[in-house]
């Protein structure tokens, strides 16, 4: 039996899992350094645990959303893995009592948990928008930027008033939730069937290839900013509760972002354009950041520019992988893809941790610069061979 078209109700539902799925991110990403750090770690240690879950879904990653390829069904995966995060972040502060590696091996557990929900969400909210015009795939990714809102802003009073012992314990919580809106919302708008799959490995064309290097290096320029963001602005006098405000500013503006980037012709369907609008934003963010070490003043504006470094490069990444992915191959793809920024953020996550020890914020946000670089001049690459 054919599948029924996607309605606006599945583009609502989908949403909604989103604002799920990223409330979680909004906590951990935020304040899960804070609270490595209050456990007494130093920062090339917090480097490389917040660099190891991205290490291991580089390996998990496209495997498992590669199994949608093979007819896994996409609520299976989040379902089983939204429960993994949970029973990992409930184990945390056990583990880092019993000392710091076998934290870190939950903390790898954690990350297998997670690898496949975004690729898997964005797999089926990118099928949805393709079978049906009047889905728009910026629109769907709002919810999860509204999630992660309203967890960053919560996040943040919650640390002010209880501390960062309990930012675990929230996190679990949150990602049960995650996991009943898996299973209750994907009923319907898990509808998406992978088309005939080739014997054989089914090639990507060195277009999506250079777009997915692109987007990787983009993104993996704000590792200093994931890892050390929130440290250095505590440092600098900020509150938690202006830390999360903080993040919460750069939200807005990737809200506002994806909310108007439909209705500009110039980007809609122009995954370079999109791209290379992310790498020069963050060739400005980083430089700004290098001066906001003495100006903290300038970290609020800075953060506006979240909307085109992250929102930017995200509709970019997947507007290339719906044009160029081949059917048969869109979930492996997608894991591709994941697999990608994992690696590229790993590698900028480590080196963020020797430079922040070596030279604090200045250096680490420094070296962010080439890496944006870099990806700039991989979207031009992409773009050229997309017209041979």
């Amino acid at each position: 039996m054919p599948s029924p078209p996607p309605s606006s109700r599945d583009g609502l539902r989908l949403a909604l899992l989103y604002a799920a799925v990223f409330a979680g991110i909004g906590v951990a990403m935020p304040f899960l350094p804070l609270w490595l750090a209050g456990l007494g770690l130093g920062p090339e240690l917090i480097g490389a645990l917040v660099a190891l879950p991205i290490l291991v879904r580089i390996a998990v990653t496209a495997p498992l959303v590669g199994l949608i390829d093979r007819g896994i069904p996409a609520r299976t995966l989040m379902v089983a893995g939204s429960l993994g995060l949970a029973a990992t972040y409930a184990l945390m502060p056990a583990a880092a009592a019993l000392g710091w590696p076998l934290l870190a091996g939950v903390i790898a557990l954690n990350a297998v948990a997670g690898a496949s929900l975004v690729p898997c969400l964005d797999y089926q909210s990118l099928a949805a928008s393709r079978r049906s015009p009047g889905l728009d795939y910026a629109r769907i990714r709002l919810g999860g930027s509204l999630g992660f809102l309203a967890a960053s802003l919560l996040g943040g009073w919650l640390l002010g008033v209880v501390g960062t012992g309990s930012i675990t314990g929230f996190l679990a919580g949150l990602e049960l939730a995650s996991a009943a809106g898996a299973a209750l919302l994907l009923r319907r708008a898990d509808t998406a069937r992978p088309g005939p799959r080739p014997s054989g490995r089914t090639p990507l064309p060195a277009a999506l290839w250079l777009a997915i290097a692109a987007g990787a290096a983009i993104q993996a320029s704000h590792a200093a900013f994931y890892a050390f963001g929130s440290i250095h602005w505590v440092d600098l006098g900020l509150s938690p509760a202006a830390t999360g405000f903080a993040w919460s500013l750069g939200v807005v503006a990737e809200i506002a972002f994806f909310a108007l980037a439909g209705r500009i012709a110039v980007l809609r369907d122009a995954p370079f354009r999109l791209l290379a609008l992310g790498a020069a934003a963050a060739l400005l963010r980083w430089a700004g950041l290098l001066a906001a070490s003495g100006l903290p003043a300038l970290v609020l504006p800075l953060q506006l520019l979240h909307g085109l470094t992250f929102g930017a490069t995200q509709l970019g990444a997947m507007a290339a992988l719906s044009r160029l992915a081949p059917e048969g191959g869109r979930g492996g793809a997608q894991g591709i893809y994941a697999a990608c920024a994992s690696l590229a953020s790993a590698s900028a996550t480590l080196a963020s941790g020797a430079a922040y020890r070596a030279g604090g914020a200045p250096l680490a946000f420094g070296l962010m610069l080439p890496v944006a670089g870099l990806g700039l001049a991989l979207t031009l690459a992409a773009a050229r061979a997309s017209r041979r």
